[in-house]
């Protein structure tokens, strides 16, 4: 039963191995470029969306419903999905795990460690909800709050995955996607990140937080560097919303 066991996992391993090297995106492009936004913040709507907007490229911003800039700047970022980007579920109150190092920050009303999976299920649904009420849209991703996939210890992801048509880092495979949070590197490393995991993934997944201010920085000016390279390049990058690349990932796959 073992030997089974293992033979079949061999076998669904080497399957989506070799249905990852077989993908095609939409018109042939060498990669797919999904930039995401999190954290709802000020420098968000001042510098990256119109930089966006400039070169026709959409992205992703992922909300916290909570935040200060959704409360103080809620129609701008109603305006958000009208250049066609996208607003994903970064839930309502961004919880953490206070017990891993340098996690000081994160009080004790929105530890994860003292949370249960069942309150952050309830809690995405009210984020949806209140997303809905912005653009009018019922499908969304989402995008894992610090990367801490469990609540009181166990694994909140297996209660919402059916919340959404995917989350961020959950792809087919390690192989296929890779993740990058940019922080104070210039537009060069940018661009050299993404022609290097272009020669290993088919999806490549960067989470910008502020751009020209707030925290995690990227220079306005290395975050238009990048987009500017990608505008040039659009033959080789399929740059969109996570939404539209994983609903295009979704339907391949069940083809």
């Amino acid at each position: 039963m073992k030997a089974y066991l293992l033979i079949l996992i061999l076998f669904i391993s080497y399957s989506i191995a070799y249905a990852d090297e077989k993908f095609k995106w939409p018109k042939g492009e060498t990669s797919a470029i999904s930039l995401s936004y999190d954290d709802s913040l000020d420098s968000q709507l001042d510098n990256a969306l119109p930089a966006l907007n400039k070169y026709q490229l959409r992205a992703s911003f992922y909300v916290v419903s909570s935040a200060r800039s959704m409360q103080q700047r809620l129609e701008e970022w109603r305006e958000v999905p009208i250049h066609g980007h996208e607003l994903g579920n970064h839930t309502v109150y961004h919880s953490c795990r206070g017990s891993l190092p340098n996690r000081g920050w994160v009080d004790s009303d929105n530890d994860l460690d003292k949370r249960s999976p069942e309150e952050l299920k309830k809690e995405v649904i009210l984020a949806n909800t209140f997303l809905q009420a912005l653009d009018g849209k019922a499908k969304r991703t989402f995008t894992v709050p610090c990367g801490d996939t469990l609540a009181g210890g166990k694994d909140y992801l297996t209660e919402i995955k059916d919340l959404f048509v995917a989350i961020k880092g959950q792809e087919t495979s390690k192989k296929f996607a890779n993740i990058w949070i940019p922080y104070n590197v210039t537009g060069r490393e940018l661009i050299s990140h993404i022609k290097r995991s272009a020669k290993e993934h088919k999806l490549i997944n960067i989470i910008f937080h502020g751009v020209g201010g707030d925290h995690l920085p990227v220079s306005t000016a290395a975050h238009e560097q990048l987009l500017k390279y990608l505008s040039e390049n659009r033959g080789i990058y399929w740059v969109d919303s996570y939404i539209n690349i994983m609903e295009y990932v979704n339907k391949h796959r069940e083809s």
